[in-house]
């Protein structure tokens, strides 16, 4: 996916995959192979993998977002179609991909991966209110139908619980002040819209300018985390995929900040130290010319573990 700019960006850049060429050698798709992306967004992955597994091959696209699903049908059936390869498309969260798999029925995949964060498409869709470069409602929903938004939070959490949210989920140090401001404003006006956040916020720390990372970043990706549950999501995804894979498969994770990352780092490492899996690669990072042609790529980190092969012997 990708991490929200620190400066605004205009116009907003085309989607690019995080990461493809790495992600495709390190899980080494082969001809006729079953992998699952479970963070389908607009399909860059996925496009690249259909190559990989033609011909007999199968796909099995996994997102939440109902808007990135139509797009990514749009874009792969012709793909697939082409090559010779088996296309499923479900909407829904990667957490449930164990249940997701049983219902399919599906074999035991060769590879899996997640490309964690917000899309590229979410971020520069005005009105999904991810970003604070553009003044809409502060939604932050991936799945629309979530039964609260940022401002839902915003409105409804208490001090203690807002401070938590944002040192928790933002590692903002500032974070009291910030919540005592915000319950103390929502008194008066309701925080309806990302530029009334941002605005609040830049008052709140004092801040009328800044070099490098804009004010605002950690209190928008801590609400975000909140509202879809991103942390808990994970953590559930990395209980069940790696048992899922078939022998000799292989699971990646790109991650786009430190409180992900750890959790993927973290249990890779354990199951590292058990018989059944190996580290890949700790993690790849992206090169110099990926981070010219894609500066929201700067904070992406690729891990990537394999199954054991089990002695037929």
């Amino acid at each position: 996916m990708t991490d929200e700019p620190d400066v605004p960006i205009s116009p907003a850049p085309a989607h690019r995959s995080v990461l493809l060429h790495e992600s495709i050698d390190l899980l080494a798709p082969q001809p006729g192979h079953c992998m699952v992306d479970c963070t389908l967004g607009a399909g860059g992955h996925s496009a690249a993998i259909i190559e990989k597994i033609k011909p007999g091959g199968r796909l099995i696209g996994l997102d939440v977002d109902p808007q990135a699903l139509d797009l990514a049908r749009a874009r792969l059936e012709p793909i697939a179609q082409a090559a010779g390869v088996t296309l499923t498309f479900l909407r829904g969260n990667f957490r449930s991909i164990s249940s997701v798999l049983k219902n399919l029925a599906a074999p035991a995949p060769n590879g899996i991966l997640a490309d964690l964060g917000v899309s590229s498409m979410q971020f520069d869709t005005p009105e999904r209110g991810f970003s604070f470069r553009f003044d809409h409602p502060l939604d932050m929903r991936m799945d629309p139908s979530l039964p609260r938004t940022a401002a839902d939070i915003l409105r409804d959490e208490s001090e203690e619980e807002l401070a938590d949210i944002f040192y928790y989920l933002g590692e903002e140090r500032k974070a009291r002040p910030l919540a005592r401001g915000i319950v103390a404003s929502r008194t008066s006006q309701p925080l309806l819209s990302t530029g009334q956040l941002e605005a609040l916020v830049r008052k709140l720390l004092r801040v009328k300018g800044w070099r490098h990372t804009h004010p605002a970043t950690k209190v928008f990706q801590a609400l975000r985390l909140a509202v879809n549950q991103e942390l808990k999501a994970l953590e559930e995804f990395l209980a069940d995929a790696p048992e899922l894979l078939a022998d000799d498969g292989r699971l990646g994770l790109i991650t786009f900040h430190s409180l992900e990352d750890r959790i993927v780092k973290q249990r890779f490492k354990a199951l590292s130290l058990t018989s059944r899996f190996q580290q890949i690669v700790k993690f790849v990072s992206p090169g110099d010319e990926e981070l010219k042609n894609n500066p929201r790529s700067r904070s992406a980190k690729l891990r990537v573990l394999g199954k054991v092969l089990k002695d037929k012997s």
